[in-house]
């Protein structure tokens, strides 16, 4: 396979990949000459081929697969040049900077008739997939999904200077995981963005936004990367509320949920379930290799696919043009 992208997340995919039984790393892309040798030295991968053009590292490579780990703006670019050749692509989130991109990306997979799939690597997670089984279980359906972002960070860099750090670039995380847990794709939103005056980010860095999902649910999101102070995880904090109880999760330790034992009067009596993570699911972007693996060893569609994963990359565009109108804004209406 092939990798684009030698930065700090391509390096990270490149040591995955590396200690990945099944995959062997045939050639390394990134536009900045002598980026990718340094990368591929750097983990000890001497017979790489190393090139600053995709098309021409694809002719004498010859790979099975492209893993996209270039920036975002360049993701559609990328995976158009893979599929245009036949070759899968495992790409990095978000799927691509706007969704006239996105789009285009599907249809390109439709056309090569070649899996394209985006790695959510925080759906990944042993604690939320233990979550999900906890509503499925025992709460029933999510009516009402909240999820808590707050996070203090003060890395420099390009997020300083964003229109809106946090939701284009932190948010569909967690937009992505309440679609995971509901179900369900998201049909409408309000959201109004915002910038506390100690914020240390240009752009908008805080947001609260209304979800309404397609069956019926509300997911409602809390979000902000300048606050100091008793942080949540970078995967949120969820309360997952269903006809027979509620599901909590802090973003770190195992889940658990309250289920009612007895519908007494003012107030049910209630029983708690614990989560039981899967010690044998594999994590991060290590989850999500698995899994385009598996689906391209058996033609099955995988979670994330382009077709699924561009309504995660849509609940974000949606929330930036709600805040930015300051309506309701609808979602979904041009996705394939």
């Amino acid at each position: 396979m092939l990798i684009v992208g030698a930065g700090q997340m391509g390096r990270g995919w490149g040591e995955t990949l590396r200690d990945c039984p099944e995959t062997n790393i045939v050639a390394w892309v990134d536009v900045l000459p002598g980026a990718a040798a340094r990368a591929a030295a750097e983990l000890g991968l001497a017979a790489v081929l190393t090139d600053t053009e995709l098309d021409r590292a694809i002719t004498t490579a010859r790979p099975d697969f492209v893993v996209d780990v270039s920036p975002p703006e360049a993701h559609r670019d990328v995976t158009l040049a893979a599929l245009t050749r036949g070759l899968p692509v495992l790409g990095e989130k978000p799927m691509a900077a706007g969704m006239a991109q996105a789009r285009d990306m599907v249809a390109a997979a439709e056309r090569a008739g070649k899996l394209y799939m985006v790695s959510q690597n925080r759906r990944y997670d042993r604690n939320l997939a233990a979550l999900r089984r906890l509503i499925g279980d025992h709460t029933g359906p999510v009516g009402i999904l909240n999820a808590d972002f707050s996070m203090g960070e003060h890395y420099g860099g390009f997020r300083r200077a964003m229109a809106s750090p946090l939701l284009v670039d932190m948010a569909i995380h967690t937009f992505d995981a309440a679609r995971f847990l509901i179900g369900a794709k998201a049909l409408a939103v309000y959201c109004h963005e915002f910038n506390p005056p100690w914020s240390w980010y240009r752009g908008n860095a805080s947001a609260t936004a209304i979800f309404e999902m397609s069956n019926g649910a509300v997911f409602s999101y809390r979000g902000s990367r300048c606050s100091d102070g008793y942080h949540t995880t970078w995967d949120s904090a969820w309360r997952a509320v269903g006809p027979r109880g509620t599901a909590v999760w802090d973003g770190q330790g195992v889940p658990s949920a309250e289920i009612v034992a007895e519908p007494t009067e003012p107030f049910a009596r209630f029983i708690q379930v614990e989560g039981m993570p899967d010690p044998t699911m594999a994590v991060g972007i290590a989850g999500t290799l698995r899994e385009f693996l598996r689906a391209l060893d058996t033609g099955e569609t995988p979670p994330c696919e382009c077709h699924d994963n561009i309504h995660s990359l849509a609940m974000v565009h949606a929330a930036i043009e709600s805040a930015a109108t300051g309506q309701r804004t609808r979602i979904g209406a041009s996705i394939p």
